[in-house]
């Protein structure tokens, strides 16, 4: 049945809503402020370090804003500094903020970057506050018919509030607005917008330092503008007040005066443009993509939102011509599939799919291929006939036969359930993108057929997933061929982009391949007691309530210890122990906080506080763990390729990266991981120091090599030369500061971060790193050269030419400089690791099959590959493990494998 001509885009009529020009104006600097502590900076931040909370809430109020309210003129008003006419003319004017954290530092400026992209006007006045322009544009707006909207988390700009003009304030973190209009203005205050600055200068701003009068609150500030109708009103007949407050209000007359001076804004800032130049224009998409892009945001939904309130894609839902790829669709039945791959299966295809999973399973309820040129097909596999069967699956199964998919493990994974073999892709969207841009976040079909190929896919295919198009079966079907279409393009232009950046090797020798080893992985899982597992969780969950029950006993009442504003009073109200760092919602009670007083104090609660921490965060974990084990009684974690820039692979679904290594509990959790039925026992297999290896080797550093190639403890050995004595006389304590100095290095750690780890002073860390880079000057020059190279290409390279992008190396930023540096140290050294365990997952899945051997590999996690060794294999195992793992890549310091058996994967540990 054919489905006729498809195109990428849908066509509706929408009805002009709004007559008069409605103009949005925005706080920058109050609404990022806002966003920064409504959302936790540690959740928010890209690999080079940059916290971006601030910037993700702004963004989000931003484009909930511009759906809700649609406004046809927009900009936000930024602070420049807090030099202004205010302070000028009282010089304690905001002089009591304390300094804005480091983690906000430099998010105001990428916003600003973020702006220009969606080419809003933003405006930053010398000399005045951001509320002073926002006051000038309205005072403008109003005069040629405007309605206004300012969404501020400043209350001064209600004064500004009128039949035309509405405060939008945020009540609620960065999610909930409170609309001011002159009702609810006086609903709240009981006075009219136009005597807020009078009650405000009566009632003082403590978070602009501006004092109130002694004894005079909220109430009082209230019943004197009602009674005299204004502050100039009050002031002229001041000696009416009697008794003690109007002793007070007249000795602070001149207090409140300036109060009042400087609560009023400015209407009159001269500005470079008015408010009819503030017509919402198109998005530069491609800038745009970039900035969010080098933001590094995950979320699936955010772009969709942001570019959902593009104004350049209203204007093209509205034409009665969308440009798009145009498909000759055909909806296949029983036995046409056959013959269609014979008259169109000589080519590349493009392959879409839309899967079904289930927990540790999978089906396919639909594929879709395409051809260039257009010709493309749709079937449903629960429909085929014999022959289609086998021709499908010999066309998936023949590696001469080119494909072009989104996601080849996913794929692989789900076509294995219905016992297809894949072979002959060419080329995966997914990893394409993450070799074009290792630093990107978001690998959907929508967000790279936007930046890629210009195109909007239409809402049934963003992101992948079943269809929403109803009982429409051929508008759902050709949704998805025209996905499988734009998978075909995208593969034509990353294959151009890959050849380009050096990349095509690494995704057809390295990438690809393990992409289907990991498949084979996820289908088999690893066994998992379940028993185990809940006797562990009560376990955690009783030793937390002990710790609250310690905790609650050491105080001497019960308190919450979840809220941290209860542990605030706790600790520095009533026990009166040492502040910690300041934050907007008070003292921090965060584990670097609770671990400080706990050195500093000898009260037991902050010790209770992290016990209680832990072991709520291993009974999640393990919890965790029991909600993912599938009806084979084995867990089915989910490898990823395109979460680490550094190219190292992560798990999901649960993570087991998660699961502690070096702690009883940790070990404990291990244990629960088993050895399955039919077979023998677990192997595990690692690398011993890797990361110090191929620094050796990238450094040419002999003295390095030599102490790894000695045979000798490498720690103590390098010790030894550092503080310049023998082995015999190095001692733990020299010994631990050399591992972390030597790992540390490996990882980009500075002299504060190493004063931290070791509990040293930032000057004693640095002497340490002087003193082993005297002896060990290749490396301090290979980490030299490795920042400046970087620099001067914009990217680091492993030594398998894998590419890491770090373009805040010449930011004017110096934080974002600076961990742009650190991040150009470890990159190298991090990624080549990554390389060589993927060729080691190669190497020895390619043997084990070479062997005909029934052992199998089920995870890699770090630096480890865990094995299930089938009966009588073990030294076979064993010997091949060992053989291609250290044979992976020739280093000048050798790779050394180390290999361990047991029961489970705590056992096979070693």
């Amino acid at each position: 049945m054919s489905v006729g001509r498809g195109r990428i885009g849908y066509v509706t009529e929408k009805a002009s809503k709004k007559t008069a020009p409605r103009l949005l104006l925005m706080d920058g600097h109050s609404l990022a402020y806002r966003a920064f502590y409504a959302l936790p900076a540690e959740n928010f931040s890209t690999s080079t370090g940059q916290t971006t909370n601030a910037i993700y809430g702004f963004t989000s109020m931003l484009s909930n804003t511009l759906r809700d309210e649609e406004p046809t003129h927009f900009a936000v008003a930024f602070d420049v500094s807090r030099k202004t006419w205010r302070s000028a003319e009282f010089a304690e004017y905001k002089a009591n903020r304390s300094k804005a954290p480091d983690e906000f530092k430099g998010q105001v400026e990428l916003i600003g970057e973020l702006l220009d992209a969606m080419r809003v006007r933003r405006f930053a006045v010398e000399g005045f506050e951001a509320d002073d322009v926002i006051a000038t544009l309205t005072t403008q707006a109003l005069a040629e018919g405007f309605k206004v909207l300012i969404v501020t988390g400043d209350r001064d700009a209600l004064q500004l509030v009128g039949d035309d003009v509405t405060v939008l304030y945020p009540t609620k973190g960065v999610s909930e607005l409170t609309r001011f209009t002159p009702e609810k203005v006086f609903e709240k205050y009981g006075l009219t917008p136009e005597q807020y600055p009078d009650f405000a200068a009566l009632r003082g701003d403590p978070s602009d330092n501006l004092p109130g009068i002694p004894g005079v609150g909220e109430k009082t500030a209230t019943k004197w503008i009602s009674q005299f109708g204004s502050f100039a009103e009050l002031s002229r007949r001041a000696d009416e007040v009697k008794g003690k407050a109007g002793e007070n209000l007249r000795a602070h007359l001149e207090s409140v005066t300036l109060n009042r001076h400087l609560t009023e804004l400015v209407r009159d800032v001269e500005l470079s443009c008015g408010p009819e130049d503030l017509e919402r224009l198109a998005y530069d998409r491609d800038t745009l993509n970039v900035v969010l892009d080098a933001l590094e945001f995950r979320h699936q939904n955010f772009r969709e939102r942001l570019f959902a309130v593009d104004p350049g894609a209203q204007e093209e839902e509205v034409s009665p011509s969308v440009e798009g790829v145009e498909i000759d669709g055909t909806v296949l039945g029983s036995g046409e599939l056959a013959g269609w791959l014979e008259e169109h299966a000589g080519g590349t295809l493009g392959l879409a799919t839309v899967d079904v999973w289930k927990l540790g399973t999978g089906s396919v309820s639909e594929i879709a291929l395409a051809a260039a040129g257009g010709p493309a097909a749709w079937f449903d596999p629960a429909q085929l006939g014999e022959a289609d069967e086998r021709a499908f699956s010999a066309w998936v199964a023949d590696a001469a036969r080119p494909k072009v998919v989104h996601d080849a493990k996913a794929v692989a994974r789900v076509f294995a359930e219905h016992g297809w073999s894949v072979a002959g892709v060419t080329m995966d969207t997914a990893l394409g993108a993450y070799l074009d841009k290792p630093g990107r976040r978001s690998f959907d079909m929508e967000a790279l057929s936007v930046e890629y190929l210009g195109r909007e896919l239409g809402p049934a295919d963003a992101g992948g997933g079943q269809l929403a198009f109803g009982v429409d079966e051929q508008a759902e079907a050709q949704a998805l061929m025209v996905k499988a279409r734009t998978i075909l393009d995208l593969g034509e232009v990353f294959e151009d982009r890959l050849d380009q950046v050096g990349a095509a090797d690494l995704l057809r020798d390295l990438e690809l391949p393990v992409s289907a080893v990991l498949a084979r992985m996820e289908r088999s899982g690893i066994c998992a007691d379940r028993e185990w597992l809940t006797n562990l969780e009560q376990q955690f969950a009783d030793a937390a309530q002990q710790a609250v029950k310690d905790a609650h006993a050491a105080v001497g009442h019960e308190f919450n210890l979840g809220s941290p504003k209860q542990l605030q009073e706790v600790l520095f109200g009533e026990l009166g122990l040492p502040k910690t760092k300041k934050t907007k919602t008070g003292w921090t009670t965060d584990a670097d906080a609770l671990t400080w007083l706990a050195a500093q104090t000898e009260h037991e609660l902050p010790v209770l506080m992290l016990r209680y921490r832990e072991q709520q965060k291993l009974r999640t974990t393990v919890e965790g763990l029991i909600k993912t084990i599938a009806p084979d009684g084995r867990i089915h974690t989910s490898f990823s390729q395109t979460v680490a820039a550094t190219g190292r692979l992560s798990s999901t679904d649960p993570n087991l990266q998660n699961v502690p290594v070096r702690t009883d509990e940790g070990r404990a959790i291990r244990r629960a991981f088993r050895v399955g039925e039919g077979y023998e026992s677990l192997m595990t297999a690692d690398y011993s120091q890797i990361e110090l290896r191929v620094m050796a080797h990238m450094s040419d550093d002999e003295k390095l090599i030599e102490a790894i190639t000695s045979g000798e403890n490498l720690h103590t050995t390098v010790a030894s030369q550092v503080f310049d004595v023998t082995e015999d006389k190095v001692d733990a304590e020299m010994r631990r500061k050399i591992k972390a100095m030597s790992y540390g290095l490996a990882y980009g750690l500075s002299a504060f971060g190493l004063s931290q780890q070791l509990g040293i002073t930032p000057d004693e860390a640095r002497k340490l790193m002087d003193d082993y880079f005297e002896r060990f000057g290749g490396v301090r020059d290979f980490l030299h050269r490795a920042v400046s190279e970087a620099r001067a290409t914009g990217y680091t390279e492993t030594i398998m030419g894998r590419r890491r992008y770090l373009p805040d190396l010449n930011s004017d930023n110096r934080q974002r400089r600076d961990m742009a540096e650190r991040m150009a140290l470890n990159a190298p050294i991090q990624g080549t690791a990554a390389d060589i365990v993927k060729v080691a997952m190669l190497r020895v899945d390619a043997a084990l099959r070479e062997e005909k051997l029934s052992s199998r590999m089920l995870l890699q996690v770090h630096d480890e590959i865990v094995l299930e060794v089938a009966p009588g294999e073990r030294d076979a195992v064993e010997e091949l493990v060992c053989r291609e793992m250290a044979g992976a890549v020739q280093l000048r310091a050798p790779l050394d494998v180390s290999v361990g058996v047991g029961d489970d994967w705590e056992s096979a540990a070693h």
